[in-house]
């Protein structure tokens, strides 16, 4: 899948391109699959706001995603759909007894797939299976931490994580961050790669397309009054002549601001450091 280029009527659509949406099948979803998604614009149940830049954007329904397909389930793929709340498509799905569901579309997925899941469900791109089963060396997606509690890892749009080795009770999977965990055999996921690989190529292009993400625009603190910013004031453009602060005057640069790491010991080896 590639992304689809506009004709550079002007300066903003120069460089603005979008997902291609060619491999979909429906433009909208199931009514009975869906429910109304209320936006909190960045607010608290106080009605305070907790994080800024946040607020408006298109309505949206949210589709549930069935991240745990029961052992047993044997399901034909129906429709691949958009998914406004997520970074990757989801396909749609009837079980045998007729009902429907939605799940995570993988990157070769199509209508008239067959998906299974469970321990004797065969090696193939979409079934879900438990991780002791996998061959080493597959790539797998929607990969579940606790037993029983579903996928939690490798969900993004183009995701993949990959079986490496086994232990006596547990399996080394490398995470899409490059960090190495150690997961139980038991613990299901789904054999391929998240499709909507091509999402971390697209250009926004202008603002009213993040405006209609819910994402509002960002001010510097030295264009506010001093009353608004610590850093704020001054007879035209002027540097902050101290440490950079934040609006509630507390150092911006330098000051280190995360907590200490706990332990854990599923943790084989720490997500390397991206290179510059």
């Amino acid at each position: 899948m590639a992304v689809e280029k506009y004709k550079p009527t002007t300066p903003a659509r120069r460089d603005m391109n979008a997902e291609d949406t060619s491999s979909l099948t429906r433009s909208r979803p199931s009514k009975n699959l869906t429910r109304a998604h209320k936006s909190r614009s960045g607010r608290s149940n106080h009605g305070s706001i907790t994080m800024r830049r946040r607020g408006g954007g298109a309505k949206r329904r949210y589709r549930p995603v069935d991240f745990d397909l029961a052992p047993g389930t044997d399901a034909v793929v129906e429709a691949i759909e958009y998914d406004p709340n997520r970074t990757s498509h989801i396909a749609l799905i009837r079980h045998a007894d007729g009902s429907q569901a939605y799940v995570l579309a993988g990157n070769r997925m199509s209508v008239g797939d067959r998906i299974q899941a469970g321990e004797d469900a065969p090696v193939a791109q979409g079934n879900r299976m438990p991780l002791g089963q996998i061959p080493l060396g597959s790539n797998v997606y929607n990969v579940e931490v606790t037993q029983g509690k579903g996928g939690q890892l490798a969900r993004g749009a183009g995701a993949r994580a990959r079986v490496t080795s086994r232990g006596e009770d547990s399996v080394y999977v490398q995470l899409p961050s490059g960090e190495v965990r150690l997961i139980h055999r038991g613990c299901y996921a789904t054999l391929g790669t998240v499709g909507n690989e091509q999402h971390q190529n697209v250009k926004v292009g202008n603002a009213g397309r993040n405006r209609r993400k819910g994402r509002r625009p960002s001010v510097r603190g030295k264009a506010m009054n001093p009353a608004d910013h610590p850093m704020g004031g001054g007879e035209g453009l002027t540097r902050p002549g101290r440490l950079p602060r934040t609006p509630w005057g507390k150092p911006a640069i330098g000051k280190k601001t995360r907590h200490r790491q706990r332990g854990n010991d599923a943790i084989v080896r720490r997500r390397t450091k991206k290179r510059k």
